[in-house]
């Protein structure tokens, strides 16, 4: 009887310290300790054919508390006027921190005037990129910082009238001032340090493990199939993909610039030119990357296409003349299309499909970290 008495006593002891100690991983579970630390974040690029670094701001380097900060920051409704929606609400990270509704809701339920995009590979823009507008369907934000505040001013997504509350209720938090203290050495949130907390997570969601680039580093083979439907891909005449969703070397499968893709006759949001106001970039969006299609339904910057195979289609033979459709969309009108055979069709849907990198939707250091252990 004594020794099970001892035994369970220290049983009892031992879970009473272990409840204590720091969880590094989720930093809604701080062990008390708020002393700044600058530690820098250890962000390791893929090995891919292609990759390369990305600039960093000097005045937001990349460290653990900033990150962890961030993170928790994504997840947390207390962004939004009313504690009902975080980024994460529009942005899941099972669709690849897409959304899978058409136009997201808003706080209050409103629907919001475009699909929100995917979130990772996003700071590859500002090395390719060289204009004022990188981020945003519509290039209203020059970098990540300002792109992250966006959306908790948006009327029709957070609905903050100005960021004074925000930073009055993480303020008034428990724990935000001493995380904030511990990224930035001082409890002072300022809106400052949110975006950059923010847009420090989002440097780090980087998607590179596909079935693509498990096969350009030599672990699998192509099928046929896919084989055939980059050829397709890549061949000027075919589908022509290449010329958008490219730059140096096609890793992103985006550009990163902005186009008229011919979606309408008729377009009714101007795009990239509602930021410049010039007549030249109206009806411009962003080109989104490629990778991760198989998540990221629907389609397009207002999500009208259910599936990759009607973006085929569309690209097929639906394109449209309107001002400012880009060239490479044009050369088709003539011909009625890009007049794909259903085989080429398929061979490309599977070849877009081998983009799409399950381990990114499951990385754990990626997700909520209440749900971390």
């Amino acid at each position: 009887m004594k020794y099970r008495v001892v035994i369970t006593l220290f049983l009892a002891v031992f879970l009473l310290v272990g409840s204590c100690k720091k969880d590094p991983e989720n930093p809604s579970k701080p062990a008390g300790d708020y002393a700044y630390d600058p530690t820098p974040y250890d962000l390791v690029l893929p090995s891919n054919r292609g990759w390369n670094s990305f600039p960093i701001p000097a005045d937001n380097p990349l460290t653990k508390a900033g990150v962890a900060l961030g993170r928790k920051l994504f997840y947390d409704q207390i962004l939004s006027v009313n504690n009902s929606q975080s980024c994460a609400s529009c942005h899941k990270q099972e669709n690849a921190f897409a959304d899978p509704s058409r136009l997201s809701a808003g706080a209050f339920g409103q629907a919001s005037q475009r699909h929100s995009m995917p979130l990772f590979n996003l700071p590859w823009a500002d090395k390719y990129n060289f204009t004022g507008q990188r981020y945003f369907w519509d290039g209203g934000a020059n970098d990540l910082e300002r792109q992250a505040l966006g959306p908790i001013l948006n009327p029709l997504e957070m609905s903050n009238p100005s960021l004074e509350p925000v930073l009055k209720r993480l303020q008034a938090h428990s724990e935000y001032p001493g995380l904030f203290k511990r990224a930035f050495g001082s409890d002072s949130i300022t809106s400052v340090k949110l975006a950059k907390a923010l847009a420090q997570f989002e440097r780090t969601l980087l998607s590179t493990n596909s079935p693509y680039d498990k096969a350009e580093r030599r672990q699998r083979l192509r099928t046929q199939s896919e084989i055939n439907g980059m050829f397709v891909f890549n061949t000027e005449g075919k589908g022509d993909c290449f010329h958008c969703h490219g730059n140096e070397n096609t890793a992103y499968f985006t550009d990163f610039l902005f186009h008229n893709n011919g979606l309408d006759a008729m377009p009714k949001d101007s795009g990239l030119g509602r930021i410049t106001g010039n007549p030249a970039d109206l009806f411009k969006f962003k080109t989104p990357t490629l990778r991760n299609l198989a998540f990221t339904a629907p389609y397009m910057h207002d999500g009208r296409f259910k599936t990759l195979m009607d973006v085929i289609n569309f690209y097929d033979t639906g394109t449209k003349n309107s001002p400012n459709v880009d060239p490479n969309i044009a050369k088709h009108f003539k011909e009625g299309g890009l007049n794909l055979t259903p085989q080429e069709k398929l061979d490309l849907l599977n070849f877009l499909l081998s983009l799409s990198d399950t381990s990114f939707t499951r990385e754990t250091k990626f997700s909520d970290p209440k749900f971390a252990f």
